[in-house]
């Protein structure tokens, strides 16, 4: 038996900051400007975190309860930092993403890589279809935090 391959979802934005700002504000303000209103477990959570460390957990809170987004497995200030992400635990499996953050002009080039689709098992195209649009709000609300 084969599994298909999907291609990546890949998606990029330039934002008027130095790399250091627009990683920080990526991770530490992750609460300040991530759609809750369309992507949150806890509708709406009490705060999102970003443990700041290779094997550190990305999750929301509501009240007493933690919902798990991804984990930690590459950190690498300013430049880039990589996840384990598995927002839903009734998947098959994580996916992985990659967000790189490279000077440009006079900001900086972020550039979101989500990979591993066939982990998903026969859920694999539903999920990229849907990570391939929603990817597109969440930096579009990434890049509106900037001008706002």
């Amino acid at each position: 038996m084969s599994t298909q391959t999907l291609a990546p979802v890949e998606k990029v934005v330039t934002v008027g900051v130095p790399p250091e700002r627009a990683f920080e504000v990526f991770t530490r303000q992750l609460g300040a400007w991530w759609p809750v209103d369309k992507f949150s477990i806890a509708d709406p959570p009490d705060a999102i975190v970003f443990e700041e460390r290779e094997g550190g957990e990305v999750y929301e809170t509501k009240d007493d309860a933690r919902h798990h987004w991804a984990w930690v497995r590459a950190w690498d200030p300013p430049r880039r930092f990589a996840l384990e992400w598995k927002v839903n635990p009734e998947t098959a499996g994580p996916t992985d993403v990659e967000v790189s953050f490279e000077a440009h002009l006079d900001g900086t080039r972020v550039t979101l890589v989500h990979t591993g689709w066939e982990k998903l098992g026969g859920e694999a195209a539903e999920g990229r279809a849907g990570y391939d649009g929603g990817w597109v709000l969440v930096l579009g609300r990434y890049e509106d935090h900037f001008s706002a």
